[in-house]
Order: structure tokens, then C-alpha cells, then sequence
């Protein structure tokens, strides 16, 4: 752990996904989802603490399991499906502050991506403290589907999402190699000061730097097909989960 900082793993875990019922905490190789970030997180010494914030008891009782903390429940209206990041962040930091509890910066880590290991969390947050200047640090990977070959359609119409390039030679009509390259955010994690959320209100501020993923770090599980390919990556051992110590939980869930 560093000891000139004070760093909070923020987990976040509500209990209502649709795409996959119970996602959070449904069973992969032996362990509910979230248990493979908790694990990472704990076992990176990179944080003064690791808190879920979670609406469920059944998940806060999981995430202790497995060694996180969960001092409080979210309030269900933080918790819908459109309910933004700000509001679960700024609520966790305040009340942990109210518990004399304050740090200097926070990490979001999604359960939603396991393949995350406790040497990406050493290299981001190495990463984010060897340079100054910057409000935030967000994983991020290259596009597999680049935009400037996206349309938006109206009607019986369509023109580009994107107006690069020439205007004899758009980007539509470019070859993918000569296109810019694109990144897209994932799942994998993001680190800020805290400052940025009381200052700008605002989980990432406006200067922001990347952080690129490598192979599966930033595989995210959203819905069934990409819980069944998970389970693919791991049986065929392209994939590898962080280690978890602990004993599995046994709790049958209804």
C-alpha cells in the first residue's frame, strides 16, 4: 500500500441486472463473479480499503466473505438501471467520510470484469502516480468496430456518424489500416482524485489519461453470450482468473 496516499477500491454491485439475473454474484469457476475482483483488489495492497457499494443484503454478505467491507447499503433510488455513476461514488465517499474515513483518491472496480489481475491494478495505479497534471486515468482498449465506418439512418437515408477524411475519400470508404485509431472505454477500472468529484461532480474531470488493456484484462460481462464465452476463455486457459483465497461461498440462492 502507498503510504503517502489513501486509495479506495469502490466495488459497485447492485442487485438489479436484467441481462443476467443475479449477475454479480452467479457462480463462475467456482465462485461468484464478484468474488475475482474483491480478490484482486485485496490482493494488489494497492488500497486502504475495498468497499461494495451494493442495494442487497445477499450481496453484501457474499462481498464480506470474500474480504470486502460493505459499512452501508446503497439507496435503492441510486440504484436503477439509468442511475449514473456520480451518484453511487459521491454517496460511498460521503458517508464514508461522515465514518472519518477520507482519501485522497478512489478506483472503480466492476465485478463485471474478472479477468482483471492484481498486476493491472499495479500497473494503472503506477501509471496514474508518475505523471501530474491529470484529473483521472480510464481503461481503455482499441475498437474492433471502428466509427468512422458507422451510419446513422433516418428514414430510407443514411449518412455518416462520422465526417473524417477527404471529401473525395471519407473515412466510410477508406481501408480499416488507414483510419485513425479509436479506443473505446471498458470495464476494467478507472482511478481519480477524490477532489474531482466534490470540485466538478464528476467521476472522471476533464483531463483524463488512458489506460490501455492488454488480452482479456478488460473483457466485460454484460449479457449471457458473454457469460458463456468467459467460460469458454477459461476451459481453453485463453483466459485466467485472479486467485481467491478464500473458501467458496456455499449459501444456496433462491
Amino acid at each position: 500500500m502507498r503510504t503517502n496516499h489513501r486509495i479506495a477500491a469502490l466495488i459497485p454491485a447492485r442487485a438489479g441486472s436484467k441481462r443476467v439475473k443475479l449477475k454479480n454474484i452467479s457462480p463462475l469457476n467456482g465462485h461468484p463473479l464478484i468474488a475475482y475482483t474483491i480478490s484482486a483488489a485485496l490482493e494488489s495492497s494497492e488500497f486502504s480499503d475495498v468497499v461494495v457499494s451494493t442495494d442487497s443484503e445477499i450481496i453484501a454478505e457474499i462481498s464480506s466473505h470474500y474480504g470486502a467491507e460493505v459499512p452501508f447499503l446503497r439507496p435503492s433510488e441510486l440504484s436503477g438501471d439509468l442511475s449514473p455513476d456520480i451518484e453511487w461514488v459521491e454517496f460511498t465517499l460521503k458517508m464514508l467520510l461522515k465514518q472519518g474515513r477520507s482519501y485522497n483518491c478512489f478506483s472503480i472496480l466492476r465485478p463485471t470484469s474478472p479477468f482483471r489481475q492484481v498486476a493491472t491494478i499495479k500497473r494503472a495505479i503506477n501509471q496514474f502516480f508518475r505523471y501530474d497534471g491529470f484529473d483521472s486515468l480510464r481503461a481503455v482498449e482499441l475498437c474492433k468496430q471502428h466509427p468512422g465506418k458507422m451510419w446513422v439512418v433516418e428514414g430510407n437515408r443514411m449518412k455518416p456518424l462520422l465526417s473524417g477524411g477527404r471529401a473525395d475519400l471519407p473515412w466510410h470508404s477508406m481501408p480499416y489500416q488507414a483510419l485513425p485509431k479509436v479506443y473505446v472505454q471498458n470495464a476494467s477500472l478507472e482511478i481519480a482524485w477524490t477532489r474531482v468529484v466534490s470540485e466538478s461532480r464528476s467521476i472522471s474531470g476533464n483531463v483524463i489519461m488512458p489506460f490501455l488493456t492488454e488480452g482479456n484484462e478488460g473483457f466485460d460481462i454484460n449479457d449471457r453470450y458473454d457469460w458463456i464465452h468467459a467460460e469458454y476463455l477459461i476451459r481453453t486457459g485463453e483466459a485466467v482468473l485472479p486467485d481467491v483465497l478464500r473458501k467458496p461461498y456455499i449459501r444456496v440462492l433462491a
